[in-house]
C-alpha cells in the first residue's frame, strides 16, 4: 500500500469515518473526471439521493476481486477486445426488500445486502440498478483509480473494504471538474482527496 502520510488525508478518512460523501479527483484513467465516494456501510437513501441529485452519474459498488467473487460478481469483459477500462460487473438488485430497484432506498438496500456479512450471490437478483466495479487486485499501485483510490481510503479510514462512487456531471451535462463545485463543496462542507496523495 502506499506510504501517504495519513496528515495530509486526514479530513478525508475522518469525513469517511463519519459516513460522510467525500470527492475524489485525479483519476488519470477517466481524464480528470471527479466523483463522490462514500464507504458502502454508510450508503443510505440520503447519500444515494444526495450522488443521484448532485452527482448525475452512474451509481457504482466498489469491490475488491474476492468480495466480487463472494458475491458470484465476474467482469462483463475481462478480455483486452473491445474493452472500455471500465471494471464492471454484471448489475445487481436485493432478491428482497426492493420494490421496482430504483429509488434511492431501494439502491441502498441493495449495497447493504452486497456488503452484508457471509452475503452471497442468492442474496442477489440480476441484471439490477446498482453497478458494481470490481478493483485492480493490486489496488491503487496497479490501477490509479477513483475505484482503487475509494476503496484504499475507506480502509484507511476503518470503514471497511468497499464504497460506492457516482461521477459528477455538471447541470449541462458535461463533465464536472473541481472547480465546477466548489460551491457545492464549501455549502456541505466535503472534503476532498486527490488520487495523487495516495501514490
Amino acid at each position: 500500500m502506499s506510504g501517504a502520510p495519513e496528515t495530509a488525508l486526514e479530513p478525508v478518512l475522518a469525513a469517511l469515518a463519519a459516513g460522510r460523501i467525500v470527492v475524489l479527483t485525479g483519476d488519470r484513467l477517466r481524464g480528470g473526471d471527479i466523483d463522490f465516494a462514500v464507504a458502502a456501510k454508510y450508503a443510505d437513501a440520503a447519500a444515494i439521493n444526495f450522488m443521484a441529485t448532485h452527482g448525475r452519474g452512474l451509481i457504482c459498488l466498489a469491490l475488491i476481486p474476492a468480495h466480487a467473487l463472494r458475491l458470484g460478481i465476474g467482469l462483463i469483459n475481462p478480455g483486452a477486445a473491445r474493452q472500455s477500462g471500465r471494471p464492471h460487473g454484471r448489475s445487481i438488485e436485493a432478491r428482497d426488500g426492493v420494490s421496482t430497484g430504483i429509488s434511492a432506498a431501494d439502491r441502498a438496500r441493495t449495497v447493504a445486502v452486497a456488503i452484508a456479512p457471509g452475503a452471497t450471490s442468492d442474496d442477489l437478483v440480476s441484471p439490477g440498478h446498482v453497478f458494481p466495479l470490481i478493483a485492480a487486485a493490486g489496488g491503487i499501485s496497479e490501477r490509479p483509480a477513483a475505484l482503487e483510490a475509494a476503496i484504499e481510503l475507506t480502509r484507511r479510514a476503518g470503514a471497511g473494504d468497499a464504497a460506492v462512487l457516482c461521477s459528477i456531471m455538471r447541470d449541462d451535462g458535461e463533465m464536472a471538474r473541481i472547480e465546477d463545485v466548489a460551491d457545492l463543496i464549501a455549502a456541505h462542507g466535503m472534503a476532498v482527496a486527490d488520487i495523487a496523495a495516495l501514490l
